[in-house]
C-alpha cells in the first residue's frame, strides 16, 4: 500500500493536466515513465491500443514484483492506471474450445 501512495505522491507532482481537467494521477510521459524506471525499476513488459486511442502499457519490476498500467493520449500525457505487486511474466497458449 505504501508503494500505491508514493507512486500517485510522485506522479501528482509532475507538471500535468489541472485536477479539473482531470482527476486521475497523469503527468508528461517521459516524466512518469522516468518515474517507474528511477523509482522502481520498472520496464515495459507489455502494449496495446484501446478503444478509446490510448496506448495502454504494463510496466513491471521481475526482481521486485511491482508493476504499474499506464495509459497515454495522443496529448502525450500518461495517466496512472493501476499499480500492484508480485508481478509474475506469462507465456500461455490458447487451448482450443477453452477461448474466452
Amino acid at each position: 500500500m505504501q508503494r500505491h501512495l508514493a507512486l500517485a505522491t510522485l506522479i501528482l507532482a509532475l507538471p500535468g493536466p489541472a485536477p479539473a481537467e482531470s482527476p486521475r494521477q497523469c503527468g508528461p510521459r517521459e516524466a512518469v515513465i522516468a518515474l517507474l524506471a528511477d523509482r522502481y525499476g520498472e520496464s515495459r513488459q507489455a502494449m496495446g491500443l484501446a478503444a478509446n486511442n490510448a496506448v495502454v502499457e504494463l510496466f513491471a519490476n521481475a526482481e521486485t514484483g511491482s508493476w504499474t498500467i499506464t495509459g497515454t493520449m495522443a496529448s502525450g500525457t500518461t495517466c496512472l492506471i493501476a499499480s500492484g505487486e508480485a508481478y509474475q511474466a506469462l507465456a500461455e497458449t490458447l487451448i482450443p474450445g477453452e477461448g474466452a
